[in-house]
């Protein structure tokens, strides 16, 4: 049996008492890039041996409906258990909110550093301390991510209307669990496949659509927040630090909108890459960036634009407790972490392992929440969420424009849907350190968090 707890707590700006406001928004970024020789995709590939583009932290705080909103996308391969609690707390504190109206998502890059305190801790215990990623860069980018909130505010710029749109990216997305005519993965078309039959295989599920929110002050936009979902990666593990084609198109985009703040966010692309369209050879990440950037300015280009004041924007959080793998095991994983046999790679995947698992022993509960504002909903969910859940959200307001933001909390992994796990995969290996039942308890909490 298991236990499933839920919590859910709705802020409605103006209904809260708070005096009224006008609604603003202050834009922030700061340079994320690792130095050299950092480790890079948690000590999974090879560390940073050269710089081929920036990365970046930015987002965006929402203020005059109740508490300061903060919503934040890194150019990083995921922050997870404290790491992740670490960016909100601080970012919380510079916009003077409370760390529940913190939304904190990776770009899922590979070639990037990660960020995982409690890892870094049962390492350091082992003697490898920093082996995943540098805990002082890290911890200096989180302070200067605060203080660029802070410089930010006092500049923020009156918004008077919202537009969305959508669009149809074209030739990149693909789903990579290729099952056969037993039901089971047949082939994992990673985000490069070079297996011609893999890549000749249907697009599968996804969503096709990229999703474009802008803040506008009258004519002039201020933030363009995009939501796209697939892994981000064209080739990577070479050491060259990279925010690969969805950095790079949303820096195309930049430059054709002079002025605005351009935020990115990865959407459930868990088990979604470019696979099908993409062989490894680096001249992709270029193509496969352009024919996003396209799909981002046509959703831009075709928008519809509302009107919008405070009492326009809701901010709805849901808790949840989410189930660990039955395959986890503590005193497994603290002998895996002790073994110098191993390598430091396999080390540092028990020690994410064990913070993960210890987390959930002390009855952890991971927060998803969701932004309203007029007849848009933006979602933020945690792990490497798979596509279908998505698209379930879409179907639960079927009259909303619903974008959803996932890699937000990374301790848990992969988030597989309940068939999933039976189907074989890599996702859904040792890659998720949650249980089946999670789909129910995260469906629950999306449509809590959805409901009118």
């Amino acid at each position: 049996m298991r236990a499933v707890l839920f919590s859910i707590g709705i802020l409605l700006g103006a209904g809260m008492g708070f005096a009224a406001e006008p609604l603003r928004i202050a834009p922030f970024a700061i340079d994320a890039t690792p130095p050299i020789g950092s480790p890079l995709c948690d000590a999974l590939v090879q560390p940073a041996k050269r710089i081929d583009d920036a990365l970046t932290c930015r987002g965006v705080v929402i203020l005059g409906a109740g508490q300061p909103i903060v919503l934040c996308s890194l150019d990083w391969v995921g922050i997870g258990n404290s790491g992740y609690d670490s960016f909100r707390t601080a970012l919380a504190a510079a916009a003077k909110t409370t760390p529940d109206r913190v939304a904190v998502h990776c770009t899922h890059a590979h070639d990037a550093p990660g960020c995982d305190f409690e890892a870094e801790a049962i390492l350091k215990e082992a003697g490898l301390s920093g082996a995943a990623f540098d805990p002082a860069f890290a911890k200096s980018r989180i302070e200067t991510a605060a203080k660029a909130i802070v410089a930010g505010i006092p500049q923020a710029k009156r918004v008077t209307q919202l537009s969305t749109g959508y669009a149809t990216v074209k030739q990149v997305a693909s789903n990579r669990r290729v099952l056969g005519p037993d039901g089971r993965v047949k082939w994992v078309r990673y985000s490069a496949t070079k297996d011609a039959e893999a890549r000749a295989q249907p697009e599968g599920t996804i969503d096709p659509l990229v999703r474009v929110v802008t803040f506008w002050n009258e004519a002039t936009p201020i933030a363009v927040l995009s939501y796209y979902a697939t892994h981000p990666q064209s080739y990577y593990g070479q050491g060259g630090v990279s925010c690969d084609f969805p950095g790079i198109a949303r820096g195309m985009r930049e430059k054709q909108i002079p002025g605005a703040l351009l935020v990115h966010f990865n959407g459930a692309g868990g088990n979604v890459t470019a696979g099908k369209y993409n062989d490894g050879d680096p001249a992709n990440r270029i193509v496969i960036a352009e024919r996003l950037a396209a799909g981002m300015k046509e959703a831009y280009e075709e928008r519809k634009e509302m009107a919008i004041g405070a009492d326009d924007v809701a901010w709805r959080v849901v808790k949840v407790k989410l189930p660990a793998a039955p395959f986890l095991n503590e005193d497994k994983l603290l002998a895996e972490i002790a073994d110098e046999k191993r390598t430091v790679r396999d080390r540092v995947i028990s020690a994410r392992r064990l913070a993960w698992l210890r987390r959930t022993k002390l009855g952890h509960e991971t927060e998803l929440s969701c932004l309203s504002i007029a007849g848009a909903r933006i979602l933020h969910m945690p792990g490497e969420l798979f596509v279908e859940y998505q698209l379930a959200a879409q179907q639960m307001a079927p009259k909303r424009f619903v974008a959803v933001a996932a890699y937000g909390d990374y301790g848990m992994g992969y988030i597989g849907t309940q068939i999933s796990y039976s189907q074989g995969g890599y996702e859904t290996g040792p890659a998720s350190l949650v249980s089946p039942e999670v789909e129910a308890i995260l469906t629950e909490g999306m449509k809590k968090l959805l409901g009118e």
